[in-house]
């Protein structure tokens, strides 16, 4: 056994053919026939071009053109031309690889041809039942091999569906060759002399080509499958680092992954933008620039892929984007950051918005989904990340709008009002974002009403409309969806001791403050309240949100002292 196997390459090329020019030189001045096949769709200029840029290169040869649409047998067929013409003009190769013209070499030839000489019997080809496979990206898994596949997908998609369609109602099924156990895998495979030529001289090829040419994407199983027939030793993975995101496309390789390339131990990446200048010129350079490893591992970054599928699927939480929407199907990633809503408060308090920014040391707005205007914090007319106080643009997307003013503010927690007078596009949202703390005081939207000097009758109609409004509200936060903290009180439970449920959120928002006020903001007198919601009942409007509330209750004050004692720090 040499040190360094004979290895040949079959080049698959369709498209960026001069750098298709320069990864063949680089096989070739190292040692490595190279067949290049290119597809026949490929204008006959840029075929020219390519025979005269490599006419130099005496162990270069051109196989005969196919043309190859993806999903179809073609690539197949190109691939079987190429590699016959392999074996029959270099009869000293042992080893042949498949790249395509977008394959870059990065590890050292010689490090590749080493490690096949240590292992000159085995075959490199990821081959797994399509019991067992796991990546497999449209629904089509087995039926790719029982079903008849006569339409291109990318041209035909109706036809391809349709008779896709047809086939299952039908209950069609076709038989599988006999001795044939269909496998999956990579297209990209490194196969012993020997192995090769059993497969291209199976005694059933033809019945087998014929069955393989109405299978879906067979480049992915003709190889995988036969191979298992014929081989004596297979290890099931490729050389060549193929990856694949959550649609089934590939990755493509920039300028930018250099640090990632070079921490992979896979000797191949597939594929690089022919546009790449960072990535060519550092690993297409003599083998003695880099160091040689001992063993390749192409699943050694596999946790970085799953990340960056994650974080393609799911998001940072909280940033949302043109480029990458977080969907609900796909456990969307809500806000940034914890923020707090109040429903009622600012009704019943003087002082309620300055007091609770002193209390949780926080950016404290009024009424963000206001119809008529965004109540930013200290009336700014334009906030941070560019949010206008406009409606008509916070209303395009509300979601939108929140998330982005909360990830604009991280760091720093973000607190608004909220009530039934609000647009209320935004609750289920809010409803079911972990990061929000919601409190309510259910009923408190009557005592602007009975504030604005207007007797019952003429309120009663908006009132009721109010009501209907907060009692959905309600219900939403109570719904199985919910997954936001809630505090909710009607307005009688929350005026007999106001205290207690004020020094929970400012626990709950700001447990760690460093200074907690003992002074309450300022209750509004609600003497004669009691009264205006009888008249409400009078008119045939029952308020049933604001609890018991008798018409000559005994309110509390706005001198009322806390509950029980608070710590000063």
């Amino acid at each position: 056994m040499t040190d360094c196997a004979a290895l040949g390459v079959v080049m698959l090329c369709h498209a960026a053919l001069d750098r298709a020019a320069q990864l063949a030189r680089h096989w070739a001045s190292h040692g490595c026939p190279v067949v290049i096949h290119v597809d026949a769709r490929t204008s006959q200029d840029q075929f020219d071009a390519l025979q005269a840029a490599l006419k130099d290169l005496p162990d270069i040869r051109f196989s005969r053109r196919t043309p190859c649409e993806w999903g179809t047998f073609g690539i197949v067929q190109a691939t079987i031309d190429a590699s016959t013409q392999m074996l029959a003009d270099f009869p000293a190769v042992s080893h042949i690889l498949l790249a395509s013209g977008s394959c870059l070499p990065i590890r050292p030839v010689r490090a590749l041809q080493a490690h096949l000489a240590r292992h000159p019997h085995t075959d490199f080809i990821e081959s797994v039942t399509t019991a067992d496979v796991g990546w497999t990206v449209g629904g089509l898994n087995e039926e790719r091999f029982t079903l008849r596949f006569p339409f291109a997908w990318k041209r035909q998609r109706r036809l391809f569906d349709g008779y896709v369609t047809l086939q299952r109602i039908l209950r069609f099924r076709r038989r599988l060759t006999t001795g044939l156990v269909p496998h999956l895998g990579s297209q990209w495979w490194c196969l012993t002399r020997p192995t090769l030529e059993a497969i291209l001289h199976h005694p059933d090829r033809p019945l087998l080509d014929r069955y393989f040419r109405r299978v879906w994407i067979p480049d992915e199983s003709y190889f995988q499958s036969l191979v298992r027939q014929v081989s004596t030793r297979i290890e099931s993975r490729s050389l060549t680092l193929s990856k694949f995101d959550y649609q089934g496309r590939p990755y493509t390789f920039y300028d930018d992954h250099l640090h990632l390339l070079r921490q992979t131990d896979a000797f191949i990446a597939r594929k690089i933008w022919p546009q790449a200048d960072l990535l060519y010129r550092t690993f297409l350079t003599p083998d003695g620039d880099r160091a040689l490893a001992s063993e390749p591992n192409p699943g050694k970054i596999n946790r970085l892929f799953a990340k960056a599928v994650e974080r393609r699927v799911k998001g940072r939480p909280g940033l949302y984007m043109q480029s990458r929407f977080p969907t609900r199907a796909r456990g969307g990633t809500q806000s940034a950051a914890p923020y707090g809503i109040f429903s009622g408060f600012a009704e019943l308090f003087h002082d309620f918005q300055p007091w609770l920014a002193r209390a949780l040391d926080a950016r404290v707005h009024g009424h963000l989904f206001a119809f008529d205007r965004v109540e930013f914090a200290d009336g700014e007319s334009v906030f941070k990340g560019g949010l206008s106080d406009s409606p008509t643009l916070r209303d395009y997307n509300p979601k939108s709008f929140l998330t982005n003013l909360i990830w604009t503010t991280r760091g720093e927690t973000q607190c608004f009002q909220f009530g039934p007078a609000d647009e209320q596009a935004i609750v289920p949202f809010i409803a079911s974002d972990p990061n929000a703390t919601i409190f309510a005081i259910t009923g408190a939207f009557a005592v602007p009403l009975w504030r604005s000097g207007q007797s019952a009758a003429q309120v009663r109609g908006e009132a009721a409309r109010l009501q209907k409004v907060e009692s959905d509200f309600l219900h939403q936060l109570n719904g199985p969806e919910t997954k936001a903290r809630t505090r909710i009180w009607s307005l009688t439970d929350f005026i007999e001791n106001p205290a207690e449920p004020l020094e929970q959120l400012v626990d709950l928002l700001n447990p760690r403050a460093a200074h907690r006020a003992t002074d309450l903001p300022q209750l509004l007198p609600l003497n004669g309240f009691g009264s205006f919601l009888q008249d409400l009942r009078n008119q045939g409007m029952a308020p049933v949100l604001m609890g018991d509330f008798p018409s000559d209750a005994d309110l509390a004050q706005p001198e009322q002292t806390f509950a029980r004692p608070r710590i000063v720090r």
